[in-house]
């Protein structure tokens, strides 16, 4: 197990390149309090007792993460530990997640849970991934404000500098939420969102003057922000198919969420919706937003084998052979003390209207109250991202879990695994310690770049007469060595081949 724990430099002089003003944008701090979680998801359960915090409704209290700093930059991150299975070989690429600290933030990873790119402006992120636009790879992912469960906000692309591509905005009223940003092969992205409209909620015993969420999907070019398709729940699902109680919200400062629609799968000429809170999956026609059939729910299509039963679900993709996968929150149980999530791998005969399980995927006891991913991978493997249950598995082909992370924050939206190459146009960043006895200890990191194996270090008395002074190989995010005091020094990203990527500016100990 690697164990990334807390580094306190708080004893250690630090000498960077970053202004003091900027070391507040990367700090992550505690999970007490989140924005809007007191009904992430819209629902109260709580953990089992003795679960040890596992799955927690986000709006109870939650130890704090452990927090991990370094010396050459301002960036922080939370400390995760990883496992992998004796003999095992997980599926290749990086991991993609988006921490929940007081909001959730972007954090990419390798196997041994070393940060490779740490988003940089403390941004609030989620669904961060690698897709595919125009025949090339991009990082995308969501940004903008959160607020109980849902959030206002835009759907970003970089490219492997980490420079925008695109940004993509909902339209018509509608703002892109947190819950989905799925490019397509039609150079279009899939949003939703959850616009507040005026309505009369006393049919289901709540106020005449009553507001609730309309959700809205929409598809939206993302060379010209054309909005293709703005699909309306309200306009095609009644009330009464929800699950979620009126409670104590259905005014302008709590609206009702009846529906809750956190993902959004293009397949042919159709789009398949998930709606956590009516525990059901909508087909719709993708050019008229016509409902060509319900899975699950109160009005189900489809006869569902016992043991396919999902409910609160979230991430369901369909796929070329006809099968249909989803993290499945609370399955059978609605009990917390005997709900354990999963990731589900279904197969849909649409002909038949049946539905029957290929294969449930479920590690130990990890039940995410709420959010959560399930991913397949190279090779036959799967990643499920167990969303509040901080933690993410890769299952092989036989379904044995084979690698795992635990730790990430108080949970992860989503997570994913892709291979991706970084080439940030940053300089690498420098910091040095005081070692005495006439030595330094220089620290070295290059945010979000992934080709360097060693680092040079330079060292002379005047910035532009530096020679070398000791070559390491990288260890992780942030590597350091020491060397002999000098007056002045930097330090050269190395390629395998030996090739400098890049050079850190000449810092003055």
């Amino acid at each position: 197990m690697n164990d990334n724990s807390e580094q306190s430099t708080a004893s250690r002089a630090r000498v960077g390149r970053r202004d003091v003003l900027a070391l507040g944008a990367g700090l992550v701090v505690g999970a007490g309090a989140v924005a809007g979680a007191d009904r992430w998801g819209g629902g109260t359960k709580k953990a089992a007792a003795g679960s040890g915090g596992k799955g927690t409704d986000p709006g109870t209290e939650e130890k704090p993460p452990r927090i991990r700093r370094f010396v050459s930059t301002y960036l922080s991150t939370v400390a995760v530990e990883t496992w992998t299975a004796d003999g095992a070989e997980p599926a290749p690429g990086l991991l993609f997640t988006t921490p929940r600290t007081s909001v959730f933030h972007g954090l990419v990873l390798d196997n041994d849970g070393e940060p490779v790119w740490i988003e940089p402006e403390g941004q609030t992120i989620t669904d961060l991934r690698v897709q595919t636009y125009r025949g090339k790879p991009v990082l995308t992912y969501w940004s903008g404000e959160v607020a109980v469960g849902t959030g206002i906000g835009a759907g970003h692309l970089l490219d492997e500098s980490y420079q925008r591509v695109a940004t993509v905005r909902g339209g018509q009223g509608s703002a892109a939420d947190l819950h989905e940003f799925k490019l397509t092969e039609r150079g279009t992205a899939l949003l939703i969102g959850y616009p507040v409209v005026h309505r009369d909620l006393s049919e289901i015993g709540g106020p005449e003057d009553g507001y609730l969420y309309d959700c809205r999907v929409q598809e939206v070019d993302v060379a010209t922000g054309e909005v293709l398709l703005d699909w309306r729940s309200l306009s095609h699902l009644d009330l009464a198919e929800s699950h979620e109680e009126l409670g104590d919200t259905g005014g302008i400062d709590a609206p009702y969420d009846p529906f809750h629609i956190n993902s959004v799968e293009a397949h042919e000429d159709t789009l398949v919706l998930s709606a956590r809170h009516t525990s059901a999956l909508y087909s719709l026609d993708r050019r008229t937003g016509e409902i060509r059939w319900r899975m699950g729910g109160k009005n189900s299509d489809f006869e569902i084998a016992e043991d396919a039963e999902f409910a609160s679900q979230h991430d369901a993709r369909v796929h070329p052979d006809g099968t249909l996968t989803l993290f499945d929150n609370h399955g059978q149980s609605e009990d917390p003390a005997g709900a354990v999530s999963a990731g589900l791998v279904l197969d849909l005969d649409e002909k038949k209207r049946t539905v029957t399980l290929r294969r449930a995927f479920r590690n130990d006891d990890h039940y995410g109250y709420a959010m959560g991913s399930f991913e397949l991978l190279e090779g036959g493997h799967r990643l499920v991202g167990w969303g509040t249950d901080p933690s993410l598995t890769e299952f092989d082909a036989e379904g044995t879990p084979v690698f795992g992370v635990d730790g990430i924050g108080a949970g992860t939206y989503r997570a994913y695994r892709a291979e991706w190459t970084g080439r940030p146009t940053s300089d690498p960043d420098v910091g040095v310690v005081d070692s005495g006895a006439g030595k330094i200890e220089v620290h070295a990191s290059w945010n979000g770049a992934t080709e360097v194996v060693r680092w040079r270090v330079l060292t002379g008395r005047r910035p532009g007469d530096l020679t070398p002074a000791a070559t390491v190989r990288r260890t992780g995010f942030e590597t350091a060595t020491t060397v002999a005091r000098a007056e002045h020094v930097a330090m050269q990203a190395l390629a395998a081949d030996g090739r400098v990527l890049g050079t850190s500016h000449t810092l003055a100990v």
